[in-house]
This record gives structure tokens, C-alpha cells and sequence, in this order.
């Protein structure tokens, strides 16, 4: 097969990268997700997403060292190396379907957010007013995207900052607030594991939807100029910021509210803001939402498009969709990425009130996949790398091991969950389905070279 990465613009700079990936992964998990995983678990959900950065550290290096090992080569042809055709075909589908599914989520979460500023008008009218701005930017160029994407993910970076300086300057008493002794907000209402372990557990599914995009970096190597000698250092400091704006912004909402009081109505963002009341804060702060989620649609659009690009290339989708417009960007896989997320907007007309908790569930359960496919990469093609590569996987092989199987009691844990029956329906359909056409397209198999 003739190798075709070369078409795909070298345009994204290593800052682009960093902060693509920063985008996808800090989106509606925390800022409108929180609120489902406090409810769960309480305050003990910090413990889930200290253990799911664990993984995504493990994960992260592993796609790092991939990458160097193999270069040009993003996601879904390293399983295609790894495991040929029908785990290529299985995995490629199921990750451009998560992030359909991550993409409606953000956009639907952006229309929530400006009902804030505007009850009345209805949340799919919001969310397609969204989507048309979201779609716009991918047509340009992939280096005016990279550019507007950092921007857009600075923005809730700065935010995040923000918040959390501000958050425990209330928690402390340097700044005035209505709140009495938050800290008694830890131990009280049930106290820090309110739910008991099991609770910790269950918020896990929302937690690994939350970090699912670190794997972007993977997507977004075959366009990254001079990526062997700054993707390292990107992995590195991605996890390390992640776990922190995740981890530090939920212990402050704890301590500033109790956890049973957030009502997933609004961002736990601006209910603090609200409850602390500082005036102004809580509408800053809903822009601030606004473009976080705004910009994980951005990446999902990006990642949705160039992984259809990608199994078009290696033959597990239909060939046109490899093709590229004059500016270098795949125009059918923007295309055909848009009609779906028509179709989750319609979602929110027939549903308004429930299609964003029905959505963020199925998105855990496929992010978990992709996982342990990545991981599985690397042990099975490890022994046949051609030179070694300068950032490697430390303890080799147990912490690969380890992540597998970890993520697969996880994802065993939540099959029989009765709670996640929706999500575990519509997933477990969909692999099936997936299996079921990998096995009726085999004679189509098509090796991507070395």
C-alpha cells in the first residue's frame, strides 16, 4: 500500500500539541462531569482520579514510546501493525464513534452553559449554533486550527489557575465569603467516603470519559513538526497538569460547598461562585465553561477527522474519506463528522434533560478500549522495534501489564453495574456489531508497512 502521511501539513507546532491534548482531556469531565462524580462518590472521588492519572501516565508513556519507535504512525495504525486488519478495523471505529459521542457531549454542555445567559431559547438551538462555529475552524488550515486551539485551551488553563488560587484563598479566609468552617464540609454529610469504597469505584466510567483525549497526542503526531524531540517532554508535563486541575478544583468545590449540595444543574464552577457571592464571578467564570468545552469540541472534531483519514489509509474505511482538500485537511471526515453530531443535537431536541448524562456514560466504556489496545500495542510489537527509543515505558513489562489489567476489571466492574445499563447496552451492541463487520470485511485486510 502506498504510504500517504506525507499529505497531512506538518503544520502544528509543539505548544499546538500540548495543549490539543490539554484540550481534550479538560473539557465537560471537569467542569460539568464533576458534578456526576460528586454525586457518586462524594469527596472520596479524588481517589478515583488519582488512580485513573496513574493509568493515563502509563498509558501516555506507552503511546509515547510508540511513537517514537514507529514515526508517522498515529493510533489506529500502530493496532493495525500490532494486530492486523480486524483489531485495526474493531478499534478505529470504536475510537471515531467515542469521539462523536465526546464531541456531542462538549457541544450539548456549551448549550447548557448558555442557558445560563439565555433560559429560554432551547438547549439543541444553543448547541447547534455551537456546532456551526466548531465546524468552521476545522475547515481552515490544521496550522490556524493549532493556533485557535491553543488560545481557546490557554483560556481555561488560565481559568483553572484562577480558580484554584482563588478557591483556596476562600478556603482559608484570605478572602471574606459566606462560608463557615468549610472544612468541615470533608468530614461531614456522610463523611469523605460517603458512599463507601464501592461509590470511589463507580465514579470511575466518568472519570476515564473525563481523561479520555490524552491518546490526541497519538492523532496529532503525524502532523507535529520535529516530534521525536518534543513528544516526550509534551506526555510529561500533560499528565502532570492534568491530574492537578482535576484533583485540586474538586477538593475546593468540596470545601467551599457541601458535596450532596451540587445539583448538576449548573457547573459546580459557578455554583461555588454563586454561593460564595462574589460579584460578577459566577459569569466569568460560565464564559470561561463556555470555551473550555468549545474547545474539547475543537479537538474532537480534529480527532474524529484525521483518524477516519488514517483508516482510510490503511483500508479499514472506504477510500474516499483519505482524500484531502486544497488546504490539506480532510474535508469528507469533517463532513460526515458533522452529520453526526446533527444527529446528537436531535438527541437534546428529543431529550433535553437527560441526553448529556445518557452520552457522558457510553464514552467511558469505549475510552477504556482504546486504552488497553494502546498498552497491547506496545507489549506485542516492543520485541520488534528497530532501534530503541530514547523515552521508554520504566519497569517494562509490569507497568504495561498492570495498566491492562486494571482497566479491564474496571470495564468487567461497570458490565455488570446495573446503574450504567444504558451505556453498557448501547457499547457492548456496538463492539458486537463492529466484531461482527471486522469478520465479514477480513478479505479486505491491508497491512500498514513498517
Amino acid at each position: 500500500m502506498k504510504n500517504n502521511h506525507q499529505n497531512l501539513q506538518k503544520g502544528l507546532m509543539p505548544r499546538h500539541v500540548q495543549f490539543i491534548a490539554l484540550a481534550g482531556m479538560i473539557g465537560t469531565g471537569i467542569f460539568k462531569g464533576s458534578s456526576d462524580t460528586l454525586a457518586i462518590a462524594g469527596p472520596s472521588v479524588v481517589v478515583a482520579y488519582l488512580i485513573g492519572g496513574l493509568l493515563l501516565f502509563i498509558i501516555m508513556a506507552a503511546l509515547g514510546e510508540l511513537a517514537l519507535a514507529f514515526p508517522n504512525l498515529n493510533v489506529q495504525h500502530l493496532v493495525n501493525k500490532a494486530f492486523g486488519f480486524q483489531v485495526s478495523y474493531i478499534v478505529g471505529w470504536l475510537y471515531w464513534i467515542n469521539w462523536i459521542l465526546v464531541t456531542v457531549v462538549e457541544l450539548l454542555a456549551a448549550g447548557s452553559f448558555l442557558q445560563f445567559w439565555f433560559p429560554t431559547i432551547p438547549l439543541w438551538l444553543l448547541s447547534f449554533l455551537c456546532a456551526v462555529v466548531i465546524v468552521g475552524i476545522n475547515l481552515t488550515q490544521v496550522k490556524y486550527y493549532g493556533e485557535l486551539e491553543f488560545w481557546f485551551a490557554g483560556i481555561k488553563i488560565i481559568a483553572l489557575v484562577a480558580f484554584i488560587i482563588l478557591g483556596f484563598s476562600l478556603l482559608l479566609g484570605i478572602i471574606p465569603s459566606p462560608v463557615h468552617n468549610p472544612f468541615a464540609n470533608y468530614t461531614e454529610h456522610g463523611g469523605f467516603f460517603p458512599h463507601g469504597m464501592g461509590g470511589t469505584f463507580s465514579a470511575f466510567l466518568v472519570v476515564m470519559f473525563s481523561y479520555g483525549g490524552a491518546e490526541l497526542i497519538g492523532v496529532a503526531v503525524t502532523e507535529t513538526k520535529d516530534a521525536e524531540r518534543v513528544l516526550p517532554k509534551i506526555i510529561k508535563g500533560a499528565v502532570w497538569r492534568v491530574i492537578i486541575f482535576y484533583i485540586l478544583p474538586i477538593l475546593i468545590i468540596c470545601g467551599l460547598m457541601p458535596w450532596d449540595k451540587v445539583t448538576g444543574a449548573d457547573s459546580p464552577f459557578v455554583q461555588v461562585f454563586s454561593t460564595t457571592g462574589l460579584p460578577g464571578a459566577a459569569h466569568i467564570m460560565n464564559f470561561v465553561l463556555l470555551t473550555a468545552v468549545l474547545s474539547a469540541a475543537n479537538s474532537g472534531i480534529y480527532a474524529t477527522s484525521r483518524t477516519l483519514f488514517s483508516m482510510a489509509q490503511s483500508g479499514v474505511a472506504p477510500k474516499g474519506l483519505a482524500k484531502l482538500s486544497a488546504k490539506g485537511i480532510p474535508l469528507t471526515g469533517i463532513m460526515l463528522t458533522s452529520v453526526c453530531i446533527l444527529a446528537g443535537v436531535y438527541l437534546a431536541y428529543l431529550t433535553p434533560s437527560q441526553v448529556i448524562g445518557y452520552l457522558m456514560t457510553i464514552p467511558g466504556f469505549t475510552v477504556m478500549v482504546i486504552w488497553i489496545s494502546i498498552c497491547a500495542a506496545q507489549l506485542k510489537l516492543r520485541p520488534i522495534y528497530k532501534s530503541q527509543p530514547a523515552f521508554q515505558v520504566k519497569w517494562f513489562p509490569y507497568t504495561t501489564i498492570f495498566a491492562i489489567v486494571s482497566l479491564c476489571i474496571i470495564f468487567i466492574g461497570f458490565i455488570f453495574n446495573p446503574n450504567n445499563l444504558i451505556g453498557t447496552t448501547v457499547s457492548l451492541v456496538t463492539i458486537g456489531f463492529l466484531i461482527f463487520l471486522s469478520f465479514l470485511l477480513k478479505k479486505g485486510m491491508n497491512e500498514i508497512p513498517a
